[in-house]
């Protein structure tokens, strides 16, 4: 965005809230004006004509320059759902109406409402504003109209109950210079994402409840089929990828049938869910049924019926649902997601695209796993004996009592993340794709780095090349890995094959070649990642069933 002077940035914010927060749309007559707001006296703020416009099917953008860089333009807040509140809560989202005129894009909206992490939590950040009405994206692109260059859509990670697509580790500059469109996307997060009711049951044309915050993300992508051409990408190129709840979501949409064809490749990144999952109607090993769990959660708020749980104000239904700590995750419903993930995966009936997966390998320092470690051998002896009976001395010659602490976060890392990811990579085969399995091992900078390694989510400020994010000053290390790593991801997104230029070849996951990428101060291309303690947790998981 070009200004012709520069105001007060306060004025700059107050005025980018009245507009874009509030969808404002600039009239086709005022193109070339500029808009004014600052105690009555005729300041310009912007010269539309020097700013990026695009013309999309639902409309005329005017976005800005990304700041790092004027060659990358950046599309902030546009919509890709209609608002779901109301009598729309809990309901599919709907396609977001058009506009005449141009609409502003230079602020990102509002989070979906959520509830931010404590303050002295390792992943607190300042709040943002958090809305019902919170169901929009954002587009970052170097290219030209119709250029054709690959997407890459973002979803966040946040236990599904926290995150926006608007955090600077996700700032798309880097990779859109690095020839790809990159989409970052809200979803419905929470109680409001992911609640089923038996009223929600019998309203649905698909006897369906629950998944909202999956249907948002599918709708996205429908977005981005009709919409992204007008940015220069190519919608029969798209390439999804999400850390943690982001990576859940990437494993949820291959498992569905309403995305089959949205998509063509898939990177996740510390996340999937191969245990079994909770179902609409039915109690399985993971816990009461959703619908139960929906009623239940209504009878503790007091409401009588669902017009009561749509009409309670928004952070009300919030709060209380923290109160009675409401369980969010995707739900086997038969409709959007038809069977127990790992049921269908095993028998090939995912949707067939390439996948690229792994996970880190501190993964619990900053979750909580190293927290409330046993004092002795003799006590962490016991508790896996509790956790895995007849199996506890397989799962101690794995994970030792020698030392608990590295025992204890690795057996996290292995149940939670690494079981999962290796799975998916095997399961894969079952669709003639290929999989690309990474173990990251890179510890960032900082004072932390020996006690916290390659902790949770560590990864993404280098699959984004956005290392200047990172909490400490980085290193020359740091910086070059942030090129490499994310020349992986983008040449995985053009081509299905993920490269980088002087670097390890990555060859694909199989069961003959167990081949994955190390991903360290240096990298390194390597077979066998932990045999051992994967064959322990199938035999785990398993019995779970």
């Amino acid at each position: 965005m070009c200004q012709t002077r520069d105001p007060p940035e306060n004025m700059v914010k107050i005025t980018r809230q009245l507009t874009a927060s509030k969808g404002f749309v600039m009239t086709t007559r005022f193109r070339s004006l500029c808009l004014f707001l600052m105690l009555g006296v005729a300041t310009p703020l912007f010269a539309q004509d020097n700013a990026p416009l695009v013309t999309t099917p639902q409309g005329k953008l005017i976005g800005e320059y990304a700041s790092r860089n004027n060659r990358v333009s950046v599309f902030k807040g546009i919509p890709f759902a209609a608002p779901p509140v109301g009598q729309a809560r809990w309901t599919p989202p709907q396609p977001a109406p058009g506009w005449t005129g141009e609409r502003l894009a230079t602020d990102f909206g509002p989070d979906c409402m959520q509830q931010p992490y404590p303050e002295g939590s390792f992943f607190y950040r300042p709040a943002r504003v958090s809305s019902e009405d919170c169901l929009y994206l954002n587009v970052w692109t170097a290219a030209e109209e119709n250029a054709n260059k690959p997407v890459m859509v973002w979803f966040h990670g946040g236990a599904l109950t926290r995150g926006s697509g608007a955090i600077d580790t996700y700032d798309g500059t880097e990779l859109a210079l690095k020839d790809v469109v990159l989409v970052t996307v809200n979803y419905r997060l929470g109680v409001f994402g992911y609640f089923a009711h038996p009223e929600l049951i019998a309203e649905s044309p698909n006897f369906s409840a629950g998944n909202y915050g999956i249907l948002d993300q599918i709708q996205s992508l429908r977005w981005v089929q009709e919409n992204i051409r007008a940015f220069g990408g190519d919608p029969s190129n798209v390439t999804i990828f999400g850390e943690s709840a982001g990576a859940w979501s990437v494993h949820f949409l291959t498992a569905s049938p309403l995305a089959t064809g949205l998509f063509h490749k898939a990177i996740a990144q510390s996340g999937a869910r191969m245990d079994t999952r909770v179902a609409l109607d039915q109690q399985t090993s993971a816990g009461a049924s959703a619908s139960s769990s929906g009623t239940r959660l209504a009878e503790l708020m007091g409401a009588a019926d669902l017009a009561a749980l749509r009409a309670m104000p928004a952070r009300q239904l919030l709060d209380a649902a923290a109160d009675h700590s409401f369980r969010t995750d995707g739900i086997v419903d038969g409709w959007v997601l038809p069977e127990q993930p790992f049921v269908q995966f095993s028998g090939g009936r995912q949707n067939p695209v390439p996948v690229l997966v792994g996970f880190n390998a501190e993964e619990g320092t900053t979750l909580g796993a190293g927290s409330s470690l046993p004092g002795t051998a003799a006590a962490y002896e016991e508790r896996i004996n509790a956790i895995y009976g007849d199996l506890a001395d397989w799962v101690l010659e794995i994970y030792p009592s020698t030392d608990i602490r590295k025992s204890s976060l690795d057996s996290f890392r292995d149940s939670t993340f690494g079981w999962h990811m290796v799975t998916w990579a095997n399961l894969t085969r079952h669709v003639q794709q290929p999989a690309y399995l990474y173990f990251f091992t890179h510890r960032p900078p900082g004072p932390m780095a020996q006690e916290l390694g390659a902790y949770h989510a560590s990864e993404i400020a280098y699959a984004f090349n956005t290392v200047h994010t990172l909490r400490n000053q980085p290193t020359a290390i740091d910086y070059r890995l942030g090129d490499v790593m994310s020349d992986y991801w983008v040449n995985f997104a053009h081509h299905g094959v993920p490269s980088a230029a002087g670097q390890p070849e990555w060859k694909p996951y199989s069961n003959a070649e167990r081949n994955y990428l190390l991903i360290g101060a240096q990298i390194s291309a390597e077979q066998n990642l932990l045999p051992d303690n994967w064959a322990l947790f199938d035999r785990v998981m398993d019995r779970r069933r």
